[in-house]
């Protein structure tokens, strides 16, 4: 029997967790304002495109989720999430999740900035700011795609290399793992484990965390290379590389100039585009479209072939060992397109229209408006639009919803971070890495190098997209933040 004295002692211990808790967050004051708007403008997302939106490779994703299997052009770890949520059967907990992930990632930023580099509040509250409110984020994780899941998964992997000053085999273990899920979620997460090993190894870091990080990340993704192999023939996480850097360079590519021997790579000629049809202004038409500048398909219906991945690849090498400048004058174009101040439309409007919170039609009077239905487009068996009724086993086509979709249309208008202000964060973040060029650049310099990474590797492999430029977004501000703070504490020691 609870005596009157035990009662009181445990309504005393709840008021002392209540008010520790009210304090907790009395300091976090800024933060808490700052994730709790975010988090409505994610539920005004929820309300206003039902159940999810959908982008091209949306679809090859429920694909795999429905009927696993490597795929042969992008690996496989979102699809295992989608595979996971399966049994749900609900594309809006799908989003769902990615919302709490888009949240999850602006809790890391506040956490190590507050917490491991002593920022004030409001300062970390700036840096985890763009994830927060931008619009285009927040249009991302509305998306069935893997962006969300691999931005979340870049800031988790920096957070605990920087959290750890000095490192066990233990934390090197679970970094790995985190890098493994990082780089089975999009293939350019894969070099990211080089920088993140080599930032170690400068850091003194010790040699047996680095050897459990690199052997963690190493056993999931050869595992997954081997399933590959099984299915596909080849040890390889994806057979899309060549093709896509073949993308990259048939832009320019100039057959005169590359030269290829006759006797031993004919194979190569039909790479070569007809000179009489002028150039595209994106590089994406050489691979997805099926038009006049395309010749992939010459090789037939499937042009994800190994054989033929491996004869673009080829092209694609000579071309840019024959013409350097033309490929460095693509690739600087594309990052110069990085950093502009307005989003014009690119590469074409279709890709475009797939990042835009689109309410037209929707009113007081009309409050509901289908705004898109899955195409249908062969899938792997079956068709797309037969894939999306089974995993959601009902409708899945997109509805907008007034007056929730007109809120975040009009929102996106003007909440969304130019590339400018990125270019900016990397220029105070670089400024910072030389004038602490003693110490290497100081912690600043993992969140710069995988934010640059995450730059320049679209535009270098394939094509500028504005997609691929959101999971720079938060590492790079992350990096700016931990600069100021350290610049800082320089002409404030008291501090």
């Amino acid at each position: 029997m609870v005596t009157v004295a035990e009662q009181a002692n445990a309504g005393a211990s709840a008021t002392g967790r209540g008010t520790r808790l009210l304090g907790f967050l009395r300091r976090r004051r800024l933060f808490v304002i700052a994730v709790t708007l975010g988090a409505a403008l994610r539920v005004i997302t929820m309300l206003g495109y039902r159940p999810a939106m959908w982008f091209n490779d949306s679809y090859e994703y429920v694909s795999v989720a429905l009927h696993l299997r490597p795929h042969p052009i992008r690996p496989d770890g979102y699809g295992f999430w989608l595979l996971a949520l399966k049994p749900f059967h609900s594309f809006a907990l799908v989003v769902f999740t990615q919302h709490v992930m888009g949240l999850a990632t602006a809790v890391l930023i506040y956490a190590l900035l507050r917490r491991k580099f002593g920022l004030p509040d409001w300062g970390a509250t700036l840096a985890a700011a763009p994830v927060l409110f931008d619009a285009y984020q927040i249009q991302l994780e509305q998306l069935i795609m893997s962006d969300t899941m691999f931005t979340l998964l870049i800031v988790a992997v920096i957070t605990m290399v920087l959290w750890h000053r000095t490192m066990s085999w233990k934390v090197g273990v679970a970094v790995g793992l985190l890098m493994a899920l990082t780089a089975l979620t999009r293939s350019i997460g894969l070099p990211i484990l080089a920088v993140v090993a080599v930032y170690m190894l400068v850091k003194r870091t010790g040699w047996k965390p680095v050897l459990a990080m690199v052997t963690a990340c190493a056993v999931p993704v050869i595992a997954y290379m081997g399933w590959f192999s099984a299915v596909h023939g080849q040890f390889a996480m994806t057979q899309s590389d060549g093709l896509i850097m073949y993308m990259r360079t048939a832009k320019f590519a100039d057959c005169k100039k590359i030269k290829p021997d006759l006797q031993r790579e004919q194979d190569l000629i039909p790479l070569c585009n007809n000179p009489s049809i002028a150039r595209s202004q994106f590089s994406q038409l050489y691979l997805w479209w099926k038009g006049e500048g395309e010749v992939l398909h010459r090789w037939g219906a499937d042009k994800w072939d190994r054989s033929i991945n491996d004869t673009a690849s080829r092209f694609a090498k000579r071309a840019i060992l024959a013409q350097p400048g033309d490929y460095l004058d693509a690739v600087t174009g594309d990052l110069l397109r990085s950093f502009r101040w307005d989003r014009p439309v690119f590469p074409d409007a279709l890709t475009w229209n797939q990042y835009q919170f689109d309410a037209r039609g929707v009113s007081a009077r009309d409050p509901v408006r289908l705004l898109k239905s899955p195409p249908s487009w062969p899938s792997y068996k079956g068709t797309v639009d037969r894939d999306m009724v089974a995993y959601e086993q009902g409708r899945a086509s997109t509805r907008v919803y007034w007056p929730w979709a007109t809120i975040m249309e009009r929102y996106q208008r003007f909440a969304y971070l130019p590339g400018l202000v990125l270019g900016l964060a990397l220029l105070v973040s670089a400024a910072g890495l030389v004038a602490r060029w003693r110490t290497l650049g100081g912690p600043a310099l993992l969140p710069w190098v995988a934010a640059a990474a995450l730059v320049v590797a679209p535009a270098a492999t394939a094509e500028f997209d504005y997609r691929y430029l959101l999971p720079a977004m938060p590492v790079a501000f992350l990096a700016a933040a931990v600069t100021l703070r350290h610049g800082w504490r320089r002409r404030r020691p008291e501090s």
